[in-house]
């Protein structure tokens, strides 16, 4: 199963932070451009970004970055959604309810033809999320 890779505008850390909290897992990895081996080759003001980061979420690894000065952020995902699946009710409405917080519901969690609960939403990072409830 390929890996999904999250590109951030410098709020990286943040973010995998927030996912570890909400989802229940746990950043494995943080390394920022200040603290790698390339940090002399590195402007100033990305010293502290997030060169590589690894978070587990679910038991599936999720890695993202910031985007440095050169290679400049292009805005959050445009046609990509990361995708939970769960069986219990109550974890999945409390995922989307706590993905949602800051972001923008783009279809509310509820019942549907082919699922239990089936929601959408882009978090307040950008990232589309698929919440679905088997």
């Amino acid at each position: 199963m390929p890996t999904p890779y999250v590109s951030f505008d410098g709020n990286c850390a943040e973010a995998f932070a927030f996912y570890a909290k909400t989802l229940d897992g746990k950043v494995e990895f943080s390394q920022t451009f200040g603290e790698s081996p390339a940090s002399k080759d590195v402007p100033p003001e990305a010293q502290d970004k997030v060169m590589h980061a690894t978070v587990r979420l679910l038991g599936e690894r999720l890695m993202g970055s910031d985007r440095g000065p050169w290679a400049p952020f292009e805005g959050p995902m445009r046609s990509v959604s990361l995708s939970l699946d769960f069986t219990d009710e109550a974890k999945a409405k409390a995922a989307f309810t706590a993905l949602g917080e800051g972001g923008k519901v783009e279809m509310p969690f509820e019942k549907t033809f082919w699922a239990k609960g089936f929601g959408i939403l882009k978090d307040r990072f950008g990232v589309s999320w698929m919440v679905n409830l088997d």
